[in-house]
């Protein structure tokens, strides 16, 4: 039982640190002009209350590396376990709970794969951090 609480302790931490570097990375791409560039007009402000909901909602997706999918090959796990968090972003929270259109596109055409390099970012800080902290991963 330690094992689990151990295991799922470990992979929400893991899933909150990729929810950080993610969110920093959205950030940065925002304030050097790179999201404007894009035409994707998402500029978020680095708060407390825009930054909370996305760690602990990183956390939450952390949980997916429970799932034993190529674990021999960690950035391969995370870039594959990020397409979760990314089908969950396009189809259903820009759509349906921001009200942006399917995708994203009423944010811009290339919100897609803003958003598909921005979850990578997730899945790898993610598994170089499981990576770093537990071999047996």
């Amino acid at each position: 039982m330690s094992r689990w609480l151990r295991k799922i302790s470990l992979y929400f931490a893991a899933g909150s640190l990729g929810g950080l570097v993610n969110s920093i990375a959205l950030w940065l791409f925002g304030a050097y002009g790179i999201n404007a560039a894009l035409q994707v007009a998402i500029h978020p402000r680095l708060t407390p209350t825009w930054l909370y909901p996305r760690i602990v909602w990183g956390g939450i997706w952390g949980l997916v590396f429970l799932l034993p999918l190529v674990k021999s090959r960690f950035v391969l796990r995370g870039l594959v376990l990020s397409l979760g968090p990314t089908l969950v972003q396009l189809c259903y929270v820009f759509p349906n709970v921001q009200h942006k259109g399917m995708l994203g596109v009423k944010l811009g055409m290339l919100t897609p794969v803003l958003v598909i390099v921005l979850n990578a970012i997730w899945g790898i800080a993610a598994a170089l951090w499981l990576r770093l902290v537990d071999r047996s991963t």
